[in-house]
């Protein structure tokens, strides 16, 4: 470990090589008047080294070759009447140098491992980031699969519930013909979205396949295709109650996981929209994470994406992904659609899918349309626009590493100020 001790002291985030580097700015007045070192040159740079690392090293090359991964830089014409303990006195607790040229502003390395600012690590715990979830988050599990493709299909949907299962099942094929080894479906896509429908589109999930012919085709698809679905949302029946709810199947046909709708859409915009699902539907209680064959998935349903502590909560959970069937409006889709992925996506560094049925401007709830993936640096890897479409797209499960890597933010919480509590897994233990 190397203290330095400065009056002067910047944080770096290289974003580019993906790494918190340290380094010290001297102090206008304090150059000494070397003619290599002038007011505002960077004099020490730190970051990871491994220890068969030997050779010298200068700022130049850290900033433009493979070494900038792992490089210690001292970047060293002070003034003759300078010294090093002088300006910028140095304590060494992990790490030995063999000698520091001022000539060449090189410095040899003979046994480094991780060389940081003690001020970086001292800080970190005292801010307590494991305490800033509740319980502590779990560890990011290692995928079944790194790498896959994902099949979005924005479905048209008509009042003809057979009709919307048979064409359902087409973009599931399509979709699985084009590689995809997971395939979403819209919000609520064997109906149409009214409260008035509901009822009579619903489905007994729980009374098997003769009671739900649209998660038995899901099942039966699911399995010959040996794909992972996440089946949009239907409109459910259980007992006198009716849920919005999503299904999600493995590769071996079972139901692995069914999301009820937490958060209901209820919103009256004055002279653009008025909706209240509460009229016919009930809230879910239970958030939902399931373990597939292409890793952990968070699943939300539409209104459930525009609540930030559900995403974060999944993401405590270890989710790789987070998928929302949804249906965004006219009035809301072109506002907020895109932007709450995005967020989602950014603010927990994963994947974030969505998929919309498409657009129907003669029915009387027009849906924005737009399903989309996000990657977990927030930026949108493919988006249809509102018309009928299957959209193909890569997941790469090490980008969610990478960025977690260049922006260390589960190690920057502030557990000391702030919580977020996971009551389900709380009250499990």
């Amino acid at each position: 470990m190397i203290r330095i001790l400065s009056r002067n002291r910047q944080n770096l985030n290289y974003a580019k090589i993906g790494v918190t580097l340290q380094f010290i700015i001297v102090p206008n007045g304090e150059s000494g008047g070397g003619k290599d070192m002038r007011s505002g040159s960077i004099v020490f740079l730190s970051t990871t080294l491994p220890s068969s690392y030997t050779s010298p090293v200068n700022f130049t090359t850290l900033r433009s070759s493979a070494v900038s991964r792992s490089a210690l830089v001292v970047a060293w014409p002070l003034a003759r009447r300078l010294s090093l303990p002088r300006l910028f006195p140095v304590q060494q607790t992990d790490s030995k140098f063999d000698k520091i040229s001022a000539r060449y502003n090189l410095v040899n390395v003979t046994t480094a491992r991780t060389i940081t600012c003690a001020s970086a690590s001292s800080m970190a715990s005292s801010f307590s980031p494991e305490k800033a979830r509740v319980p502590p988050a779990t560890e990011l599990p290692v995928p079944p699969i790194s790498k896959f493709k994902i099949g979005l299909c924005q479905l048209s949907v008509t009042a003809d519930k057979e009709r919307n299962i048979a064409h359902a099942r087409l973009a599931i094929e399509e979709a699985a013909k084009k590689g995809a080894k997971l395939v979403l479906l819209p919000e609520i896509w064997n109906s149409p979205y009214s409260n008035d429908s509901f009822p009579v589109y619903a489905e007994d999930i729980d009374a098997g396949e003769d009671s739900s012919p649209s998660t038995a085709m899901l099942s039966e698809v699911a399995r010959s295709l040996k794909i992972t679905i996440v089946g949009g949302s239907i409109p459910e029946r259980c007992g006198d109650k009716l849920y919005n709810t999503c299904c999600v199947f493995g590769t071996d046909g079972k139901l692995n996981a069914k999301h009820r709708k937490i958060h209901l859409f209820d919103i009256n915009i004055p002279g653009k929209i008025t909706f209240e699902e509460s009229k016919t539907l009930t809230a879910g209680e239970t958030p939902t994470v399931v373990d597939t064959d292409v890793g952990r998935i968070g699943i939300g349903i539409c209104y459930d994406i525009r609540f930030q502590e559900l995403a974060a909560l999944y993401a405590a959970r270890g989710a790789h992904l987070l998928c929302y069937p949804g249906a965004f409006n006219m009035t809301t889709g072109p506002l907020h659609w895109e932007l709450l992925q995005r967020a989602r996506a950014v603010d927990n560094q994963l994947y974030v899918a969505t998929c919309s049925p498409a657009r129907d401007a003669g029915s009387g709830y027009v849906a924005w349309g737009h399903s989309t993936l996000v990657g977990p640096f927030g930026e949108v890897l493919a988006t249809a626009e509102h018309e009928e479409a299957t959209i193909i797209s890569e997941i790469d499960y090490s980008e969610i590493e990478l960025r977690r890597t260049n922006l260390p933010l589960q190690k920057q919480r502030r557990g000391d100020l702030y919580n977020l509590v996971d009551v389900q897994r709380l009250n499990s233990q």
